[in-house]
Parts: structure tokens; sequence; C-alpha cells
């Protein structure tokens, strides 16, 4: 029984992982502009999903678009360059041969990449809300939840 639930275990983490790559690799939000997200810089996703609702001009659409393209191609080549610096990662610890210099030097790459990956996103938040007007992102704020003063935390 003890076994079965290691080997469960074991698996979901692996799932869990292979999970968090995809999202890396598609450039997925995974929370990483939450601060900018819940203080009134909308992510152009969603503003993209609430167009009408925000009555969006054809030039604020347009930009939102090219915003969040250029945005999602970066994000997945950063993504692509996170993951490989955690197999880097791995792998240095599957080898057994490591020491504090090596692993010094791939931990700081793979925090780096991270942190520019976390980056990408918050500084697409700030681009986007330049884009809106003061209404828009009030508006915004109503329908994603967040105007009441307790902000509901959704996924982003």
């Amino acid at each position: 029984m003890r076994a079965m639930f290691l080997i469960a275990l074991l698996l979901a983490g692996s799932a869990g992982a292979q999970d968090r790559e995809k999202q890396y690799l598609e450039g997925a939000g995974m929370g990483y502009a939450r601060a900018a997200e819940l203080n009134h810089f909308p992510g152009p996703m969603h503003v993209l999903e609430l167009a009408d609702q925000l009555k969006l001009t054809a030039e604020q659409r347009a930009a939102t678009q090219a915003l969040m393209d250029a945005h999602k191609a970066q994000a997945r080549a950063l993504g692509a360059e996170v993951v490989a610096a955690e197999r880097e990662l791995e792998h240095l610890f599957r080898s057994g041969k490591l020491d504090e210099a090596v692993l010094a030097r791939v931990a700081r790459t793979a925090a780096a990449v991270e942190g520019e990956y976390r980056l990408s996103h918050l500084e697409t938040h700030r681009r986007m809300r330049d884009l809106l007007t003061a209404d828009q992102v009030k508006r915004y704020d109503e329908l994603r939840g967040y105007a009441s003063g307790k902000a509901h935390r959704h996924k982003h």
C-alpha cells in the first residue's frame, strides 16, 4: 500500500512538472503578473476577451492584439529557456557530478531566466494599461471582480 502511494506521488509530481513545462512553452501567465493584474494593470488576453464590454475601438483592438502576439512570441521563447535551464539543473543532479560553483552558476542562470519570463508578463500588463482609458481600466476591474475591494484571485 505504501509503495503504491509513493509511486502515485512520484507520478503526480512528474505530471505536474510536465504541465508546468507545457505552460512555459506556451508562454502562459501562471500568476507571474498577479501584482499587475490586481492593481489596475490589465492583461491583453483578458482585455481581448472583454473587448465588447470594454467598448474597445478598432485601433485599441488592433494594438491589443499586436501587444498580445508580440508578448506571446517573447514569452514562449523565454519559456523554452526556462525549461532548458531547469533541465540542465536536473541533469546536474542526475549526473551526481556537481560542485558548489557549478551548482551556483546553473541555479542562478535558471533564476535569471525565470525572472525575465516574469518581467515579460509584467511589462506587457504595463504596456496594456497605456492602451486603455481610465474608464476602461475601471470597467475591466469590475468585470474581473477586482473592484469590490476584495480582489478575487483569478488564475492568469
